[in-house]
């Protein structure tokens, strides 16, 4: 079968760029013919996939605006879509890419499967304008998934909006990692070492630096938990998309606060390992592919109690979900674990120690 897999990019920093590379990697072992449509890509294809490569503006801002206002590229659509008919099925992962794949569908009648990772709330965004912008985007979004003949969601949690949304009933696959190097056991020394962390407590967050992850709740509570446990460190590894926002975590943050910029997935795993316990302060997610990747490593979590994280955590056995924006719970949270493990007692079970954190 030949199979087209559309993503807006495919680069190593972005988890829904993984989830395709794997969904090429796993179709192509299945024998079947695969091509990788995108605007931009950084990362090769797998073994035997094809990657064809759409282009856009190189700004940033002007590639939210191009998204957005895609359709009217007529150019670029009497270009790529009549090579999408040579396909038997096509993934759209992620808007604008379901454009292509709709006229697909209506000229040449291709089959047309949406792969589902939601859109963030516009209010978890921190200012008018990219508030504005999520709003608008939504509608085209929606207009296009509702012409799809099929939808995988990756979490319970989107297919029930999804359908909420747009009357579409999608199939739930969850995202896969990479077990066999993500998993316990693993030696985070060299990266203790190379941030100076030497045997301090460590928090490590790993995602985007976007305003709807939530990174300044986190240093808003990480500056509770420092309270308690002064030489307290926070280990932050994502790519920056948001300057004014970067700037704005800077400011909150002082030098017990490490900024480690993008890391690539290869070089991941020691990260989880160096760290005592993983958090996050996001308000919106579709899955949450660290908060997977920390439990495999053995790491206990901290999360809020948001979106598909009742999927993805079982809160009192692989770590705690505390109500969503209530950072002074989140800070309780990561103190607790991180007391357990500068005590070395190491015994007190997570479970007990979730039922003191209730009300």
């Amino acid at each position: 079968m030949k199979v087209a897999l559309l993503s807006p990019t495919f680069l190593q920093y972005s988890g829904i760029d993984r989830v395709v590379e794997r969904q090429a990697r796993d179709l192509a072992l299945n024998g079947d013919s695969v091509t990788i449509f995108t605007f931009e890509a950084a990362m090769k294809p797998p073994q035997n996939v094809s990657l064809e490569v759409l282009s856009m503006p190189k700004s940033l801002f002007w590639q939210r605006v191009y998204r957005l206002f895609f359709p009217l590229d007529f150019v670029k659509a009497a270009k790529w879509v009549p090579k999408l008919k040579l396909f038997d099925v096509i993934y759209s992962h992620q808007y604008p890419m379901n454009w292509l794949a709709y006229l697909a569908k209506k000229l040449y009648g291709v089959k047309y499967v949406y792969y589902d990772y939601g859109l963030a709330f516009p209010d978890t965004f921190s200012n008018f304008i990219e508030q504005t912008y999520m709003n608008i985007m939504a509608s085209p979004v929606r207009w296009t998934v509702k012409r799809a003949d099929s939808a995988i969601s990756i979490s319970h949690y989107l297919q029930r909006q999804l359908e909420e949304e747009t009357g579409l009933v999608s199939e739930v696959v969850y995202p896969k990692i990479d077990t066999e190097r993500f998993r316990k056991g693993l030696d985070g020394s060299i990266i203790r070492h190379r941030y100076g962390l030497a045997n301090l407590p460590v928090v490590l967050y790993v995602g985007r630096i976007s305003p709807h992850k939530g990174v300044h709740l986190l240093i808003e509570a990480f500056n509770l938990v420092k309270q308690e446990i002064p030489d307290a460190r926070l280990l932050v590894v994502g790519k920056h998309t948001f300057p004014d926002y970067s700037k704005r975590l800077r400011e909150m943050a002082d030098d017990s606060v490490v900024f480690a910029d993008y890391v690539s997935d290869e070089d991941m795993p020691p990260y989880y390992a160096a760290c005592d316990v993983y958090a996050t302060g996001t308000m919106w997610e579709g899955f949450n592919l660290p908060l997977v990747e920390a439990q495999a490593c053995g790491k206990p979590v901290v999360a809020f109690d948001i979106g598909p994280h009742p999927e993805v955590v079982e809160s009192g056995k692989a770590g705690f979900l505390v109500p969503a924006g209530d950072t002074a719970r989140l800070a309780q949270a990561m103190t607790r674990i991180l007391r357990r493990v500068r005590s070395n007692s190491g015994e007190e079970p997570i479970k007990d120690a979730h039922r003191r954190l209730q009300p």
